[in-house]
């Protein structure tokens, strides 16, 4: 499956929706990203829509105006249920006839625009639910700089272990606690030792950090026993969010042997609302290549195609403020920036790996990239790296200091691509505040 510019990727084309036309548009009609909302306050079902500009497009309203008949009307019909499960089950070909009805319906001069009108809701008077039923979630570690700057913390002499460079590293996480952008978290309580105790205590996290990565929907899945190709893989996947996977790094470092993570990733992780297509990313897909001094990938882990366009430049941004930040009116302090472009693993390697044994995904299963961080100090993707694990305070505006995050505390993830041949789009915030 090769994943090429179509006309819906054109950069010069413009919306009726006169807010998708600006250039710092988040949603302009090269996005058209999926989420799942109604409008705030009300008693209204959930159900599917589109972001254009400041608007959500209701695909329940759509569908039931019957412009449609055949696939459209059902892939419409779809989306507009209260989980996206179904619309992704039905795989890419159905989704890019949806894509493109959609792209033509919404561009200017569109003679759907006075149907349509009555079909948008302001994206400030919309609340959001996760956009479908994540059955499964799988955490990677993709981001070679994260493994080893976490591995130099705990084993200075051998940062990275030996499987990394061969395999992509990956842990079973817990789908019932991914939340929506915009919740608040409580501070996990669990089991924690100190180096010089005799035996561990029980309380509250006191090292609660945060994880900026990238979130990736699967689409179709595969039968059990049958593995996913490298070079199907692609067609697999839906699309990608914004996801912070929450740590609490002291009970981490108590129970993470031997088994891995538990009590320290389960109690909370934030998604953004909208799921930005797999196809609305192509024209920010770039080369995959590994290191010629690295191990190169074992043969179901490679492709032509992988390193002809496996990689994809999104842009990642996190930041936080406090409780006195707000008060004082201080904008929120940008910790760090990286891109998932730098990932040691591309999406169609870790779906290759995944199903390699026979595992099967399904419709709305998740992925975490794990951590993104890059090379250089200013691109470190949580607190853990940033301050050398607690040995040295971020300074915040207003004077305050932090190793980790307090009560209160805020963090705001964010993404984007950008292409001097084709338009800005992004992906919304997933923001959470940390309980009192």
């Amino acid at each position: 499956m090769m994943l090429e510019r179509n006309e819906t990727h054109d950069p010069a084309l413009k919306s009726w929706v006169d807010s998708a036309n600006q250039p710092d548009c988040d949603f302009p009609i090269q996005n058209l990203p999926f989420a799942v909302l109604r409008r705030k306050g009300s008693n209204e079902s959930f159900r599917g829509a589109v972001a254009i500009g400041d608007q959500a497009l209701d695909l329940a309203a759509v569908a039931a105006l019957e412009l449609y008949d055949g696939e459209l009307q059902h892939s419409l019909e779809a989306c507009a249920q209260p989980a996206l499960n179904h619309f992704m089950s039905l795989g890419a070909e159905r989704w890019h006839e949806l894509r493109l009805e959609l792209s033509r319906m919404l561009r200017k001069d569109s003679p759907r625009q006075a149907a349509l009108g009555g079909c948008l809701i302001p994206l400030d008077q919309v609340e959001y639910r996760v956009p479908c039923r994540i059955g499964d979630y799988t955490d990677f570690y993709t981001s070679i700089h994260h493994a080893t700057n976490v591995g130099r913390l705990f084993r200075p002499d051998n940062p990275l272990l030996p499987n990394y460079q061969w395999i992509p590293i990956g842990y079973h996480g817990r789908s019932s606690s991914i939340e929506v952008s915009g919740h608040e978290l409580r501070r996990p309580w669990g089991q924690t030792k100190a180096p010089d105790a005799e035996q561990p205590s029980f309380g509250p996290c006191k090292r609660l950090d945060y994880e900026l990565e990238v979130g990736i929907y699967i689409g179709t899945g595969n039968a059990l026993g049958e593995a996913i190709p490298i070079e199907q893989a692609e067609s697999h996947v839906f699309g990608y969010c914004v996801f912070n996977d929450w740590s609490a790094r002291d009970l981490q470092a108590w129970e993470y042997v031997p088994l891995g993570p538990f009590l320290a990733k389960n109690f909370a992780s934030t998604i953004s609302p909208w799921i930005v297509t797999q196809e609305a990313l192509i024209p920010f897909r770039r080369p995959w290549s590994r290191d010629p001094a690295d191990p190169q990938p074992v043969d179901y882990l490679d492709s032509e195609q992988n390193r002809a366009q496996g990689a994809l430049d999104i842009r990642l941004e996190v930041a936080m403020d406090t409780r006195a930040m707000r008060e004082q009116g201080l904008a929120p302090q940008r910790l760090g920036r990286s891109s998932f472009v730098d990932s040691y693993w591309t999406t169609a390697q870790m779906v290759a790996h995944h199903t390699v044994n026979g595992c099967n995904l399904q419709p709305g299963d998740f992925f975490g990239s794990g951590t993104q961080s890059g090379a250089s100090d200013d691109a470190l993707g949580s607190l853990l790296e940033l301050t050398r694990g607690g040995k040295q305070p971020i300074e915040l505006p207003g004077g305050e200091t932090r190793t980790f995050l307090e009560d209160g505390d805020r963090v705001i993830m964010r993404a984007w691509c950008e292409a001097e041949d084709a338009r800005h789009i992004g992906f919304g915030n997933a923001e959470a505040t940390v309980r009192d």
